[in-house]
Order: structure tokens, then sequence, then C-alpha cells
């Protein structure tokens, strides 16, 4: 389990994930665990929340996706989908991803769904409905930037789900 969350704000974007991994009820690592990362041109971060094996593979699978597609976030989101949920071996992973670049965040799912939310906020994994509630309290405090926000708001998931730290990777793209 983890905590993925995506912030968009004043022409900027955040994406934020915590660092420990776990196998089961057990943690493995309290720190080191990375699943957030640029990928194709370095214009488009992403974040995983799920297996890791299957998360990494997804993140593998979409930047073939971005080549192909001459790094179209939404048309590469969409293909990877529809792999996602035709595909027999595909179809057996277990993550979610966040995908983002200057333009368009997308939360991807196993089920074909590719969604855009309306005010730029994604929270995904086990702490996410708490980075993403915390983040929407931020989001008007005009003096916070969009990474202060992510920090923040992974800080509270951290406080609350046992299942998130408060080592944090953060990658935006302006």
């Amino acid at each position: 389990m983890t905590t993925i969350l995506c912030v968009r704000k004043d022409g900027e974007v955040v994406m934020a994930g915590d660092g420990q991994a776990t196998l089961g009820e057990t943690v493995i690592f309290k720190s080191h665990s990375v699943k957030v990362r640029r990928i194709g041109n370095s214009q488009i971060i992403a974040g995983f929340a799920g297996t890791a094996a299957d998360g990494i593979t997804l993140i593998e699978r979409l930047e073939a996706k971005l080549e192909k597609h001459a790094y179209q976030l939404k048309r590469a989101a969409v293909e990877l989908a529809k792999d996602w949920r035709t595909d027999k071996y595909l179809r057996q992973l277990q993550a979610f991803m966040i995908v983002a670049d200057k333009d368009v965040s997308l939360v991807i799912s196993g089920t074909g769904e590719v969604m855009e939310p309306d005010d730029g906020i994604i929270g995904i994994g086990s702490g996410g409905n708490y980075a993403f509630a915390a983040a929407k309290a931020l989001i008007d405090i005009p003096q916070m930037k969009a990474e202060e926000i992510a920090r923040k708001a992974l800080k509270i998931a951290g406080d609350i789900d046992v299942y998130t730290n408060h080592n944090i990777t953060v990658e935006k793209v302006s």
C-alpha cells in the first residue's frame, strides 16, 4: 500500500508519493521505495499504488505507448487502458496509476478507466482519500503553492494511514 497525490495549481503540477513498501501487513521498506518518477521525455510524471512489480510494468508499458503516440499523454493513456482491460496478462496486474504533464492529469485503472479530475487533484492508494481531502481543503489558500499543498497533504495522510509514511518523493512539471 502507498499514497500518491497529484496537485495542479497556478500552472504547476506536482506529484508526491510516500516511501513505505509493505508485503501484506508487514512493512518491508520504511523510506526507500520510489513510486513517483519522470517518464517519457521527462515532461511527464507518473506514480503508482499497488504491487510494485505491477506498477513498474505499467509505467514501462505507458512509456512505450508514449513513444508510439508522439508523447500525447491522453492518447497513450487510453491505449494503455484498453490493453490493460483486454489483455489476459495485463488484466492480472494490481495497481493504479496517476500520470500528468503540463496540460493534463489522469488516473488510469485496470478496468479501462482514464479519468481527468475537474479540479486537478487526484489521490490513490491506501492513504489516497486522506491526502485528497487534505489537498482539497488546502487548494484555495492563495499563498500555498502546489508543492506545499502536496507535501502537507501527504504528511496528513501519513499521520492517519498506517501504510503511508512521511518519506516523500516529489516530482513537478511547470
